[in-house]
């Protein structure tokens, strides 16, 4: 059935302008952002397509969304180039809106203040990223460096590129960050090599590296909390 075909009441635009938003299904919620079917099909069964997608992947909730490429989203009938390149807009929105609004001013106090930071950017990406995480003798956040974009399986980690920034602000302190794509925290050997050189290298440019944490699906591991 055509959404014209449907009550006013069950189409979704109507529907969300008289219900709000949270009483809109999953599908409900895409259609709209899609607009318009084909002859065969309505935006609703276009965007249950997209939703059956899910399937092949091992995500929860709708977060295999922000993972689909274009090419994935084209591969539906019914979205071409223009509604793929709208959705992956609107994907990448609900990841910024994640992210905490202002981190300047604010203190560290644990490594789940850092997890807390970074794990709305980090934890959905396909690639490891590093980032430094520059702080005054406070503990207060200056700001956040990306350092790094690497593969799905490693993020190529230079001391030099970890301590340019904190050397060029003058900065007393870092807390080096990376994430895991396959949401397993546990350090790899690499991971512990890189923290040694970093540390090393900070100390004898009187820095100090307070902390090497990785990101994974909602969690986090601190590699230097006990020492």
């Amino acid at each position: 059935m055509k959404i014209k075909e449907l009550p006013l009441s069950e189409r979704p635009y109507e529907k969300l302008e008289t219900y709000g938003a949270e009483s809109l299904s999953n599908a409900e919620l895409l259609a709209i952002i899609i607009k318009t079917g084909t002859k065969e099909q309505s935006s609703v069964s276009i965007a249950q397509k997209i939703l059956n997608l899910k399937e092949n992947t091992n995500k929860e909730g709708l977060r295999f969304l922000q993972e689909l490429s274009i090419e994935e989203f084209m591969q539906i009938k019914g979205i071409g180039k223009v509604k793929a390149i709208q959705l992956k807009a609107i994907c990448e929105l609900t990841k910024r809106i994640a992210r905490p609004i202002n981190t300047k001013k604010k203190v560290i106090k644990s490594p789940e203040d850092i997890a807390e930071i970074l794990i709305p950017e980090l934890r959905y990406e396909k690639r490891e990223i590093a980032k430094v995480v520059i702080l005054n003798s406070k503990n207060i956040i200056l700001r956040i460096v990306s350092i790094s974009l690497g593969g799905a399986n490693f993020a190529y980690i230079e001391p030099k590129d970890v301590l340019a920034e904190a050397i060029r602000m003058q900065a007393p302190k870092i807390i080096l960050v990376h994430n895991h794509p396959s949401g397993d925290t546990n350090p790899s050997k690499g991971d512990y090599g890189v923290t040694d050189r970093v540390y090393e290298a900070a100390e004898i440019m009187g820095i100090k590296l307070l902390d090497h944490i990785i990101i994974g699906d909602g969690t986090y591991k601190s590699l230097l909390q006990k020492k």
